[in-house]
């Protein structure tokens, strides 16, 4: 009996250290081909551990392209979508979960029913209509939406964590004299700490990491974000790869540290989607 456990014990984490290896693999090739030469990229045998490191691969790819000048762009687009999003759908979520009017819950219900929408539906009429204000080529189309509800799963991810705030605190306040506004602002935030930084977790990977939308509205160098800038390094007729991902390595480098550090914030948001409300 005790074999048996010990093997079932060895089985499992023989099984995660494969998964481990597999899932770290890729990261693994994007920094070894970030330290080598042209020449070793293309070699028929690669090797795993390169003869010689070209650490200077890094400080070339920086100064290959403006890319001081993506770092703003997207930095001013991811921390502009947090502060709409983190606003707007916090608002929203509070006013289907904590004020009482016709309909709430049915007008939520036909809401939830653009989540089955694929962006690909949605694409050209956005393009269009940002297009007629004449703000393509501009951050404002991926900015301006997150102050306008921010998002629809930001919205219901939310809701569902207001409604298991008990409804006394709500009522204490109101007997003192607080309004609306009071409650949301002085209860019902400060008690979602972390719902808040769920959504702002996610709102910056999806934001920073945004190819899409940039790709769409962009057309101008200088209004480029990192994910544009980096497509700079594929030419008509070769690229350059070990550079690229000495680029890449640097751009990705933001949302590993978020990720390691705030890991457990992204399992309590999906936790949180389950909850009753």
């Amino acid at each position: 009996m005790k074999k048996n456990k010990v093997f079932a014990q060895f089985s499992v984490y023989f099984i995660l250290i494969c998964g481990t290896v597999f899932a770290l693999f890729p990261f693994y090739w994007m920094l070894r081909t970030a330290l080598v030469g042209t020449d070793s990229i293309f070699e028929v045998t690669p090797t795993f551990i390169p003869k010689q490191l070209e650490f200077h691969n890094f400080l070339d790819a920086l100064q290959a392209q403006p890319f001081g000048r993506f770092f703003l762009n997207s930095g001013i687009v991811t921390v502009a979508n947090i502060v709409g999003v983190l606003l707007t759908s916090s608002l929203c979520a509070y006013g289907f979960s904590r004020i009482d009017w016709p309909g709430r819950d049915k007008v939520f219900g036909v809401m939830l029913t653009a989540l089955m929408l694929p962006f690909a539906v949605v694409m050209i009429p956005q393009f269009i209509g940002w297009r007629t204000l004449h703000l393509t080529d501009t951050l404002a189309p991926l900015i301006l939406p997150a102050f306008f509800g921010g998002g629809l799963f930001n919205i219901f991810l939310l809701r569902q964590f207001f409604m298991g705030i008990p409804r006394d605190l709500d009522e204490a306040a109101y007997m003192d004299g607080a309004n609306h506004f009071t409650v949301y602002s002085r209860i019902i935030l400060p008690l979602s700490s972390q719902s808040l930084i769920v959504v702002g977790l996610f709102t910056f990977l999806n934001n920073w990491n945004d190819y899409l939308g940039p790709m769409i509205y962009l057309s101008s160098e200088k209004n480029y974000t990192l994910m544009l800038g980096l497509t700079l390094f594929q030419g008509a007729y070769s690229s350059q790869w070990n550079l690229m991902m000495a680029a890449v390595s640097i751009v990705v480098l933001p949302s590993l540290i978020i990720f390691l550090f705030a890991q457990r914030y992204f399992i309590q948001g999906i936790a949180m989607t389950g909850v009753k409300g």
